[in-house]
């Protein structure tokens, strides 16, 4: 049998979106589905549910006194105040928040909110630059924030293509910060599906090692032509050959993405034998 990565590589790599689009999934059916996912073999490779900000007031009932981890998620334009409502209902309740996302905004550190650990998305434009290195500039300075890239189109955003992400890995990794990912990384492997392009995870995974690698010359045209490979031997095989060291190098990059169904993509996994699957 041909090694697999380290078991680290995927650990709490799969945030839970369900409720959000594409799935779309209602909330009771998406938290009883999270509760499943939390008790199956794959359970490891699955990190919080993530809940808008407009939601958790019909979470908190729904979940009773079953704790759950949960990340608040506000959309870009989010009144602060809606988002400090939607804190302020989780307390004494089952639900254990890990963390929020919002938009980038150049005051989040004067934010009622700003001890918890933020994931900031990253506008396209004129303010790109200044929102990631205003992410390192909070990391150095002991906040626990990261930045967030959407690699999934929506109505307002376009999706950016291999030579737009492949920018933000390699801004990312040159300034030292961490990432997360949302939307559109449904499978493992880059392809065409529900009419348009998708990027691939096992791409984006290949996509950062290099740009790690060759931290000191980047290549964003290099990570480019990784994130738009459709073979999924290649990339098998090159997360096949990772240690321990080399996995947390990439981890500690990419912290997580959200996918509005955790199974896919570890179905897919466990197809090319890069995890165990139910026994």
């Amino acid at each position: 049998m041909t090694p697999a990565p380290p078991a680290a590589l995927f650990a709490g790599l799969v945030d839970d979106a369900a409720v959000f689009p594409p799935g779309q999934a209602p909330l009771p059916r998406a938290l009883a589905e999270h509760h499943e996912h939390r008790a199956a073999w794959y359970a490891a490779m699955v990190g919080p549910l993530l809940v808008p900000a407009s939601g958790v007031g019909e979470l908190v009932p729904l979940a009773g006194g079953t704790p759950v981890g949960v990340v608040v998620v506000a959309r870009p334009g989010t009144p602060a105040a809606d988002v400090s409502a939607a804190l302020d209902a989780t307390h004494g309740t089952a639900l254990d928040v890990r963390g929020v996302e919002i938009g980038w905004q150049a005051d989040w550190r004067s934010l009622p909110f700003a001890d918890r650990p933020l994931v900031l998305e990253i506008p396209r434009g004129a303010d790109r630059d200044r929102a990631l290195a205003d992410v390192r500039d909070g990391q150095q300075e002991g906040h626990a924030v990261q930045a967030k890239l959407r690699t999934g189109a929506t109505p307002t955003w376009e999706w950016p293509d291999e030579h737009e992400l492949a920018r933000h890995i390699t801004d990312v990794v040159q300034l030292g910060i961490s990432t997360k990912l949302t939307g559109g990384l449904h499978h493992v492997v880059r392809g065409d599906h529900d009419g348009g392009p998708q990027h691939g995870l096992l791409d984006v995974l290949v996509a950062v090692d290099a740009a790690i690698t060759d931290a000191l010359a980047p290549d964003t045209d290099r990570l480019a032509e990784i994130l738009a490979e459709r073979d999924p031997a290649v990339l098998a095989a090159a997360v096949r050959t990772w240690d321990a060291d080399r996995t947390d190098r990439v981890r500690r990059t990419l912290t997580a993405y959200g996918c509005c169904g955790v199974t896919d993509p570890i179905t897919e996994l466990a197809e090319l034998d890069l995890v165990a699957g139910a026994a």
